[in-house]
């Protein structure tokens, strides 16, 4: 008999389960730390203002000083100093020239120094370029920027020469073309070689002017030009050197002299010492 073989059922599939969601993964343990050290991060807080700045601030909004203050200031300089004289040691026009140029970031007694042997032998245009540029540099050599400086008195000598008669000129933008020569330069010139009215600011008078609130200017030809503007016409001849002066001996860049300064109850500076 044969054997009866039934066809196997076939096995149902297993039913899987829904896949579950991945759980976010967890922030790295550094995070909060990050976060922390943010979180105590102050806010950053206003820088204080500078001395300098609150000085500036407070001369801005000083009174200015009336005509009548003004005269008065010059008035007392007058008083004290009839006939203040600069203290660049010169001979003529062209050697007073010679001095400025050489002056330029250096004291006035270490330029009379060099000049002194210098105009003994070359107090023209003509002895300077017989004397010539090596010796020249050699006789200056104590001066700051001397190789510069000498090379600029020689040019300038050669430019009197050919196309001044070797004199030296008399208005600002003759002098100015000059080799080595700038505004301040062509002031002094002509203030003190030829009796011009003019006014040459250099460290001294840019600081008194500034700080006492006579003149205040960013830059050397603002204070120039409202020096010029407020100064009476009778005190204009001696005005630069009285300012020098007192920039110089009184008014100091670092420990004013307050205590000894002629016009200290008209000056506006607000940190003044006495």
């Amino acid at each position: 008999m044969a054997k009866i073989t039934r066809p196997q059922r076939a096995k149902p599939a297993p039913v899987r389960s829904p896949l579950k969601k991945a759980a976010p993964k967890a922030a790295p343990k550094s995070a909060p730390k990050a976060a922390s050290k943010r979180s105590a991060k102050k806010a950053p807080t206003a820088k204080p203002k500078s001395p300098a700045r609150s000085v500036k601030k407070a001369l801005s909004a000083a009174r200015p000083w009336t005509p009548a203050e003004i005269r008065e200031a010059f008035s007392r300089f007058a008083q004290a100093n009839p006939e203040p004289k600069g203290e660049l040691e010169h001979l003529n026009p062209y050697t007073l020239l010679v001095a400025v140029v050489l002056s330029a970031q250096a004291t006035d007694a270490g330029v009379n120094k060099a000049t002194r042997p210098l105009f003994a032998v070359a107090d023209t245009p003509q002895k300077m370029i017989a004397l010539g540029e090596d010796k020249l540099r050699d006789t200056i050599k104590t001066v700051g920027l001397y190789r510069t400086k000498a090379r600029n008195v020689i040019a300038l000598s050669q430019k009197l020469i050919s196309e001044f008669g070797g004199e030296v000129p008399r208005t600002r933008a003759e002098l100015e073309s000059l080799p080595g020569a700038g505004r301040k330069t062509a002031n002094v010139v002509l203030n003190m070689a030829f009796g011009e009215h003019t006014m040459a600011v250099d460290t001294h008078v840019f600081r008194v002017g500034n700080r006492t609130g006579l003149a205040p200017g960013k830059t050397p030809l603002e204070v120039e030009l409202g020096l010029e503007k407020v100064i009476p016409a009778e005190f204009m001849l001696h005005a630069h050197h009285w300012l020098i002066l007192h920039g110089r001996y009184t008014c100091l860049a670092r420990k004013p002299r307050c205590e000894l300064c002629l016009i200290k109850d008209l000056c506006r500076w607000p940190e003044k010492t006495a």
